[in-house]
């Protein structure tokens, strides 16, 4: 279990690192003003009309970097630093949750795929973990025969599912990404600088998401060796 916590406390370092960079970068884009004076809500709203979409709502939420696209009720949610400034890093991120939008409009096939695992992982990733740890306690007592094995495994089953649904977001979130990048360079939106300032912000914001990936799946290959090795 000390080699648990150790694992746990280097994802979590990482993680915090790479978190406090990108807040980093995107105060440090935040400052460099778009020279065609757009806001963060025109450019999701210029965004979607290029793209042919009209059923999208661009709002206006609290927080810093809760920005997200909604496909229930289909809405681009930016918080008010990206909604109201017209600065490289907002362009960046207004334009990134529209590659979602896009995406849902095109049935990209990575979303569709993720989005079905949003209510089985809604559900298991929670408990999965004391799932693993309660058959592990029956396996070493003895109680229950072999149920606990079995107990165990349907706990890595379904810590699977949310290293899957982990994995799934990567592919997802580099697209959207691309096509932000995409558009922003092929419309003119942004100048050489200011899309290297939108390129960098979002190549830190996908890292966070690649350390998530990685920290489930690195939990879910420890509770697997628990489980599998504790059997022997």
């Amino acid at each position: 279990m000390f080699g648990y916590y150790i694992l746990i406390g280097a994802i979590a370092l990482v993680s915090w690192l790479v978190s406090n960079k990108l807040k980093q970068k995107f105060a440090f884009y935040s400052k460099r003003q778009l020279q065609n004076g757009m806001s963060g809500r025109e450019i999701a709203e210029k965004m979607l009309a290029d793209n042919g979409i009209y059923d999208v709502e661009v709002i206006s939420v609290k927080g810093q970097l809760t920005d997200h696209y909604n496909p229930k009720n289909k809405t681009v949610n930016l918080s008010e630093a990206v909604y109201n400034q017209r600065n490289a890093a907002a362009a960046a991120v207004a334009a990134h949750e529209v590659g979602h939008a896009v995406q849902h409009a095109t049935a990209y096939g990575a979303l569709q795929m993720r989005s079905q695992l949003v209510p089985i992982v809604s559900i298991t990733s929670s408990m999965s973990q004391w799932v693993v740890i309660g058959g592990l306690v029956l396996m070493f007592s003895g109680a229950l025969g072999g149920s606990g094995f079995y107990i165990a495994v349907a706990g890595l089953i379904m810590m699977g599912f949310a290293t899957l649904f982990s994995f799934i977001t990567l592919p997802v979130e580099y697209d959207a990404s691309n096509r932000a990048l995409g558009w922003l360079k092929n419309k003119n939106m942004v100048n050489q600088q200011e899309y290297e300032g939108a390129e960098d912000a979002l190549k830190w914001a996908a890292r966070t998401y690649l350390v998530a990936a990685i920290g489930a799946l690195a939990s879910l290959l420890y509770w697997a060796l628990q489980v599998f090795g504790g059997r022997d």
